[in-house]
């Protein structure tokens, strides 16, 4: 690509930022007590401003679409393809997972694309009993060894004229692809993208709860409004249903990003194409533990500096819309997941220094603003919770403001990677469903079911 990941900043945006950084430097050595101030201000305005947008979203309505359903003869052609890393463990489970899809077998092409040096996954599918139209690709060796080159690899042996994208641990529902199919057909040749909501399965501890209620509210709420509004958004890692032409037109994956799914919708943005969603759902497992969910945000993060960097200096924020969406979707985002462990321990600190008179008393603003953000996610996330078919659940909701400042732990890891490994992918494990004995009991409890 002539432009891409693999250039971390332009020579612009180089020394855009050094000046930047100076001119703070000076501000905050000669004008101090007026910087904190600016910096508080700036922060609460966009605070407000990223969890007024939440709200709006939570009460924009979906898109009324009712695409009619295909018969056999006139679907397309489809194409999986399932990018895969020391996945062993689950590798019956996804062909399982896979194999319940409702679509014709003859117009079903399903690519499992491995990686040369994994020969412990590339064995457990030897092992396997392939249903017809499935096949394991072995990526050559090369650098860098992310899912985007992977999938770039299984799309030049792609024969659908649709083309979606799988993880390990996804389980479809079996309709969803009938409703892409039919939602493309009715659509003009400009819809490059459906994007399926992913829902997290459930699990009573804090960080999946908390993880699951993010998800809601991304899936279910922020990113259907953005498509009502018309705006292009990030892409979800998995579950994104393009046409294959659009998708080959734009280059494919950015096999640099590693998070080539926020990538690439703000490219097919930029290309003309629009992106929109559609409603039969994924279901997903989270990472239970912080040692798992760290690296797992830090990546996403770091991908999204990334993504930030290439497009600010592309075609998309020249456009009204297009500017809007890079703000919303990355800028904003981004800011938040950086400073609001930082803030809110400031926040903690000066609450606690006020009540034995050693520091000055929180603003009222400052508590506002909590309350407000919290608000706003709360409103966002009960309505996330009805549209997923969720039982009402206050807990998470309640807990959302102990999850954010979670961001910046794993945010100072994305940063500081983002300088000396851009290119790293730190691997998320998984392990079967069949590992956790306490699901169907989960299922039942939270009203759930599996596709």
């Amino acid at each position: 690509m002539p432009d891409g990941a693999h250039r971390r900043l332009s020579r612009g945006q180089l020394i855009g930022l050094a000046v930047l950084l100076t001119l703070l430097l000076l501000l905050a050595t000669f004008q101090t007590r007026a910087t904190l101030e600016g910096f508080h201000l700036l922060f609460f305005v966009g605070f407000m401003g990223h969890s007024a947008v939440k709200l709006v979203a939570a009460f924009t309505p979906r898109r009324p679409i009712a695409a009619a359903s295909l018969p056999d003869e006139a679907l397309p052609g489809y194409t999986i393809i399932v990018p895969l890393y020391r996945e062993a463990a689950v590798a019956t489970e996804l062909i399982a997972n896979l194999a319940r899809l409702d679509y014709p077998r003859e117009r079903l092409q399903v690519l499992i694309a491995l990686e040369a040096n994994d020969h412990e996954t590339q064995a457990a599918f030897t092992a396997l009993d392939l249903p017809a139209g499935f096949q394991v690709l072995v990526a050559p060796p090369g650098s860098p060894q992310t899912k985007p080159r992977a999938c770039n690899v299984a799309l030049e042996r792609a024969h659908g004229d649709l083309v979606v994208i799988y993880d390990a641990e996804d389980a479809p529902h079996p309709g969803q692809l009938r409703e892409a199919a039919a939602r493309f057909a009715q659509a003009d040749a400009n819809l490059a993208c459906l994007q399926a909501p992913l829902r997290i399965e459930p699990d009573p501890r804090f960080l999946p709860d908390q993880f699951a209620l993010e998800y809601a509210v991304l899936f279910e709420v922020f990113l259907p409004a953005l498509a009502r509004w018309g705006l292009p958004f990030p892409l979800g890692g998995t579950s994104n249903h393009f046409r294959a032409e659009a998708l080959r037109a734009v280059g494919g994956w950015d096999p640099y990003n590693v998070t080539e799914d926020a990538d690439i919708g703000f490219r097919l943005a930029a290309e003309g194409y629009r992106l929109d969603v559609i409603s039969q759902p994924t279901l997903e497992t989270s990472p239970a533990t912080l040692k798992v969910w760290t690296p797992q945000r830090a990546r996403w993060i770091k991908g999204h500096l990334q993504t930030l960097a290439v497009h600010a200096r592309g075609p998309v924020v020249r456009t009204p819309r297009g500017a809007v969406a890079f703000v919303l979707t990355l800028a904003l985002p981004l800011a938040s997941s950086h400073l609001h462990g930082p803030l809110f321990a400031w926040l903690l600190l000066q609450w606690a220094g006020s009540t034995v008179d050693l520091l000055p008393a929180v603003p009222a603003m400052d508590w506002m603003l909590v309350f407000f953000g919290w608000t706003c996610i709360a409103l966002a996330g009960a309505q996330a919770q009805r549209r997923a078919g969720h039982r009402q659940r206050p807990l998470p909701l309640l807990g959302a403001i102990f999850y954010w400042p979670l961001q910046s732990v794993a945010a100072a890891k994305a940063l500081r990677q983002f300088i000396v490994a851009p290119f790293h992918w730190d691997k998320t494990p998984h392990t079967p469903r069949a590992a956790n004995p306490l699901l169907p009991r989960l299922l039942a409890r939270t009203g759930r079911t599996l596709p």
